[in-house]
């Protein structure tokens, strides 16, 4: 998988995710049989965060379009690894009062934000990695 396609994946799931969490948190909750915030506050602030986050990695990947840079994909991994990495860590310490299905959709959601940072850093290292080692034995 290329650059440009894992920053628009991870762009498009980190803008849905935002919508939902702006627009629609306590609903979200309820859906997802996961625990209902007492207040829509942060889990709107956490959709803008996401938001934010996904429209970075946009303006990354269109960055000729946009003569800006965005987040790259090294931010995004940084992201996806500590927020995965935290919930993971929640949903071991069984601590969260949550039903069965509540459970499995966020063991989902660790598992794929997870499963994207992975990717990314695979890539990272497996092709920016070679490239560099590439232009390094160019120069001697």
């Amino acid at each position: 998988m290329k650059e440009l396609s894992l920053l628009t994946i991870d762009a498009i799931i980190n803008l849905i995710l935002g919508v939902a969490l702006v627009f629609f948190p306590i609903d979200l909750a309820k859906l997802l049989d996961i625990p209902i915030p007492e207040s829509p506050f942060y889990p709107s602030i956490l959709g803008a965060v996401l938001f934010g986050i996904g429209l970075a990695l946009l303006v990354e990947r269109f960055r000729n379009i946009f003569k800006m840079n965005g987040l790259g994909i090294g931010g995004a991994i940084a992201i996806n690894i500590c927020g995965a990495g935290v919930l993971v860590i929640w949903l071991l310490s069984n601590s969260l009062n949550i039903t069965l299905l509540g459970f499995v959709v966020l063991w989902i959601v660790a598992l794929v934000v997870l499963g994207i940072g992975v990717l990314e850093l695979i890539y990272q290292f497996k092709y920016k990695h070679l490239k560099s080692k590439a232009n390094f034995d160019s120069l001697k």
